[in-house]
């Protein structure tokens, strides 16, 4: 993938690069909140079929993303560790640990 320039842009391309092979039969509902300018909220569901994203939040939730929209961006591009992210509190994760532990290699960050 091609550098994004906004949160809008990657949520736009999930669906595109979600590989299900990788997802090992995951069926899940992911919140995103992501905070500052440029965030805001998507729900993505992933399931054997495919994946979708809509705008806003999801009512339950396997897991719970929560982190700046500036951080989130950075981790898609590859100029943040994710997991270094998490252990510095700049990404929070509610819920499902072992989804968001999958999430780089099913979208292929």
């Amino acid at each position: 993938m091609a550098r994004a320039n906004s949160i809008q842009e990657v949520f736009d391309a999930l669906p595109g690069r979600y590989q299900p092979d990788k997802a090992g039969g995951l069926q899940a509902v992911i919140q995103f909140d992501l905070n500052g300018e440029g965030g805001g909220q998507y729900a993505v569901t992933l399931s054997e079929a495919g994946c979708s994203v809509a705008p806003g939040v999801a009512a339950n939730p396997n897991m719970t993303l929560t982190a700046s929209a500036a951080d989130y961006l950075s981790v898609v591009n590859g100029d943040l560790n994710a997991m270094q992210a998490f252990m510095q509190g700049r990404i929070r994760v509610k819920g499902d640990m072992a989804i968001a532990m999958k999430l780089q290699a099913i979208f292929g960050f």
